[in-house]
């Protein structure tokens, strides 16, 4: 099935592939973990490495974003990006410069030096794959590890709000059957808020860990941090965040908004004793958030993690 690797066949097929074991790697590649962080002379360095899948439209932005976004999960300021074009033969040129263009002007608009990488053209691929690698340094140490029982769950943002703004602009076709054109233009303009920086460096302050929830939506990223945790959580399910077009959409095309693709969430773990002031800190700076469940127990939780969207975009 495509997608991200189950849980399972991660841990199996890749997670024990380490190299040799550093101990200036303070946390590496692990299931629920956005980011390493590798311990430097000056701090901790935090490095991610992302793609993007399935976007067409803007997608040199949304790559940017969505690297930034974990950088920022792991307490970081994002600093640098390294970016991998690998392009189609044809027309591949064009995109090229479109694709730069386009991250450039998202590094500009929060501070981020693009720091080399590689492009090429082939004929081996009918789409483009373009993949980036972000830097940045934190006094944070985020992890799983962190997490204990009791701990609240904290969403900002709402739930598919990447994989509907994909759709709006990719298969308009799809929702122009039951959205109006002022509904349509609503979504498509989601894809200017897919940075979880301001968020996630109010957060950094309270919470233990914090996380993206990219391919699978809400729940996927839930089962991950449940499995990487060791813990159970206690899904308050009617209090995630969905917007009332996404709950239309899912309705009238039959998908689970809680597994669609959801960059510009954040979920944060925090202490209990700190959650009305992280909640407060957020509202001061005109962010809502809900608390979407709480660690308890260690029973984990089994959610499906599929992913909505590559059906959606496939229908005809």
């Amino acid at each position: 099935m495509p997608g991200k690797l189950q849980p399972e066949i991660l841990r199996r097929s890749v997670l024990g592939y380490t190299g040799k074991l550093r101990e200036d790697l303070l946390v590496g590649g692990g299931l629920g973990e956005d980011a390493a962080l590798i311990k430097v002379p000056d701090g901790v360095l935090v490095a991610s490495s992302d793609p993007v899948v399935g976007a067409e439209k803007n997608a040199g932005k949304l790559l940017v974003h969505i690297n930034a976004n974990d950088v920022a999960c792991k307490g970081a300021d994002p600093a640098w990006i390294i970016v991998t074009l690998i392009l189609p033969e044809a027309g591949g040129t064009v995109l090229v410069e479109k694709f730069m263009r386009e991250i450039h002007e998202a590094c500009s608009e929060i501070g981020v030096a693009i720091a080399g990488g590689h492009t090429e053209l082939t004929d081996r691929y009918k789409q483009p794959v373009i993949s980036a690698t972000m830097f940045g340094m934190t006094s944070y140490e985020l992890s799983v590890k962190n997490i204990s029982d009791g701990d609240m769950i904290i969403a900002t943002g709402h739930a598919g709000l990447e994989g509907m703004s994909i759709i709006a602009n990719d298969r308009s076709d799809l929702l122009s059957e039951f959205f109006s054109n002022e509904d349509l233009q609503v979504v498509k303009s989601w894809g200017e808020n897919f940075s979880i920086l301001k968020p996630a460096k109010i957060l950094r302050e309270y919470a233990c860990y914090m996380h993206d929830p990219t391919e699978g939506g809400v729940y996927g990223a839930l089962f991950e941090i449940s499995q990487a945790a060791n813990r159970g959580i206690e899904i308050y399910h009617d209090d995630i965040p969905v917007h009332a077009l996404t709950k239309v959409a899912a309705e009238n095309l039959n998908f689970d908004p809680l597994n669609l693709i959801s960059s510009g969430m954040l979920i944060a773990v925090v202490k209990p004793e700190k959650i009305h002031e992280a909640q407060n800190a957020l509202k001061a700076q005109g962010i809502n958030s809900a608390i979407i469940g709480k660690f308890s127990g260690t029973k984990k939780i089994f959610l499906n993690t599929r992913e909505e969207l590559w059906s959606i975009l496939a229908r005809k």
